[in-house]
């Protein structure tokens, strides 16, 4: 595999300083003002690093993540990198959730697809109530009554695991935070009262990870 050199090059004109890939011819101009630029310096990166990925052991415990009506196919394809980078085996793509056939997807995966197992399934519920019955535990981000804050829990890693997000906007179904055995909550601070969709995921993932 060959290496991908970047040009970092700054404009002469208006001082904009970006990176583009050697001898393209677009970004060669200013993005900015369309003013002359120079590069100032170069980055290698050796595509073996890029597709180097952590040796997992043959008993390590299964944990994935389902997506239940995401309707962000940005979103989507940013939970894929992010489950893909935190360790996860799959993703479950559920209701409405655009799957990495939609380019939208693929846009902010960059290549995760490939990398991590996903499916699509036309209905949530079927799928857990499967998943609980062949001893998966079964958790949710969500705003709820019965929801405990994050940060106080640790992970169970002896079981296989699926961490539940649902809709931005209808939040996860009722009939899938019934199946749950447990529903978690990421405390906020300021005056917003939930994050968006993909980084509360990677919160979540990382801390239930550790």
């Amino acid at each position: 595999m060959s290496d991908l050199i970047f040009e970092v090059r700054i404009c002469l004109t208006c001082g904009l300083r970006y990176p583009i890939e050697k001898e393209s011819t677009f970004g060669i101009r200013c993005p900015h003002c369309l003013g002359e630029t120079k590069v100032v310096s170069q980055k290698i990166i050796h595509e073996e690093d890029k597709s180097r990925k952590k040796v997992k052991s043959k008993d390590k415990v299964s944990r994935a993540v389902l997506l239940d009506n995401i309707r962000s196919a940005w979103n989507v394809g940013s939970i894929l990198r992010s489950a893909d980078g935190l360790g996860f085996d799959r993703v479950f793509l559920c209701g409405i959730t655009p799957t990495p056939e939609n380019e939208a997807v693929t846009k902010t995966s960059l290549g995760a697809e490939n990398t991590i197992q996903w499916s699509h399934h036309k209905n949530a519920v079927d799928l857990v109530e499967k998943l609980k019955n062949e001893g998966w535990k079964v958790y949710a981000l969500e705003e709820d009554a019965r929801a405990i804050e994050i940060s106080n829990q640790v992970f169970i890693n002896t079981e296989n695991c699926l961490l539940i997000l649902g809709s931005e906007v209808t939040g996860v179904d009722a009939d899938l935070l019934s199946l749950c055995d447990q529903i978690f909550y990421i405390p906020m601070q300021g005056e917003k009262r939930s994050l968006n969709v993909s980084i509360a995921f990677s919160i979540a993932a990382f801390v239930l990870g550790k």
